[in-house]
């Protein structure tokens, strides 16, 4: 039977991926509490609906950094999608494109950026900073001509995670997989494991300077990645980035973080509209978009949600995904009494 909603997704996808790239997928740091308190999160706040109001008409466009989203989501980024599907990055470029979103390329993507932006996705550009800066410069000017819209500057990995499954289970590329936008610089014979290329090539010793270096250098806007205090949040608007994601990473950093949804709302109060939020971690359903867009984020990045999809049917599952939480969205938004993404209060919300 076909799956209805994105834990149904899940448990497909678990059945066709091989233990190793579900593990890699699925798997958080440590104890994985924070992975579980990402999902909880959205559990423990209710939603208090207005009632009689004309939601006969409904909006759910939203624009971020100055871009119009034709719902609030953005793909996030994901290394070594070809591990789920052969249709890898390029199906769900085509999907996001259908979907009228941004699709946010990683670093660490199985397909050139330069193939995906020929799609006409709107494409935004993950980007780890490597200790090589020549090699960082390098993958931004190429994102530039290459046509992406946005520079996503992850800022929560200075060194890798502590994941226990890669530990159990390392993860290897299969023959004919490689991490194609790295092509030319990473040798596999040297770094046939993911962690170990992160631990030679990462670069721990970024700072707010380089942000504002980034922010001076390149023409694209650029958003900040794996925000979780109101003080870094403060401090990255005024080094002046455009866009916040607030990020623990899908648990797979730092275990016992909050849950992003619950810093979310002080991290909002700070920044009092002086750039765009996002939030990621934990969504699974129509809900808990709305739920975020009350608590001060613009948009949501879904992430595990989209490889899921991939896995059990190539880009048609990354289609079905957004399919179904499309329609949540839609429908949850009526059903709470608003007719926009860009009207939704935050007393439609209540923490338990």
């Amino acid at each position: 039977m076909k799956p209805i909603n994105l834990f149904e997704y899940e448990d497909v996808a678990k059945q066709k991926l091989s233990p190793s790239a579900y593990g890699y997928y699925a798997g958080g740091a440590g104890d994985e509490i924070s992975v579980r308190d990402n999902r909880r999160a959205y559990d423990d706040i209710q939603l208090v609906p207005y009632v009689l109001r004309d939601v006969s008409n409904r909006d759910l466009s939203t624009t971020v950094i100055g871009q119009t989203l034709d719902f609030p989501v953005v793909i996030a980024p994901m290394a070594m999608t070809a591990l789920a599907h052969p249709d890898k990055e390029l199906g769900i470029a085509e999907s996001a494109k259908q979907f009228g979103i941004p699709m946010c390329l990683s670093t660490l993507s199985t397909t050139k950026m330069e193939d995906v932006s020929a799609i006409g996705v709107n494409s935004w550009f993950q980007l780890y900073v490597h200790k090589d800066r020549g090699l960082t410069r390098e993958l931004v000017a190429r994102a530039e001509a290459s046509g992406f819209t946005a520079l996503v500057v992850t800022v929560d990995v200075p060194v890798a995670g502590y994941r226990e499954y890669l530990v159990r289970n390392p993860l290897s590329l299969p023959d004919g997989v490689g991490l194609e936008t790295l092509t030319e610089y990473w040798n596999q014979d040297e770094y046939p494991h993911i962690n170990a290329y992160v631990a030679a090539q990462f670069d721990a010793s970024l700072t707010w300077d380089d942000i504002e270096d980034f922010v001076g250098q390149t023409k694209l806007p650029v958003i900040v990645k794996g925000i979780l205090r109101a003080d870094d949040a403060v401090e990255a608007v005024n080094r002046g980035v455009a866009g916040i994601v607030v990020s623990n990473h899908g648990g797979r950093q730092l275990d016992t973080v909050p849950a992003t949804i619950d810093v979310l709302p002080d991290i909002a109060d700070a920044v009092d509209g002086r750039c765009d939020l996002l939030v990621d971690g934990g969504i699974r359903r129509g809900t808990d978009i709305i739920k975020a867009l009350a608590l001060g984020a613009k948009a949501v990045m879904l992430g595990r949600p989209v490889l899921w999809g991939l896995a059990v049917d190539g880009q048609a599952g990354v289609v079905d995904i957004l399919t179904i939480l499309r329609r949540e969205y839609d429908i949850g938004l009526a059903l709470a009494g608003c007719t926009s993404s860009d009207s939704i209060p935050r007393d439609i919300v209540r923490f338990k």
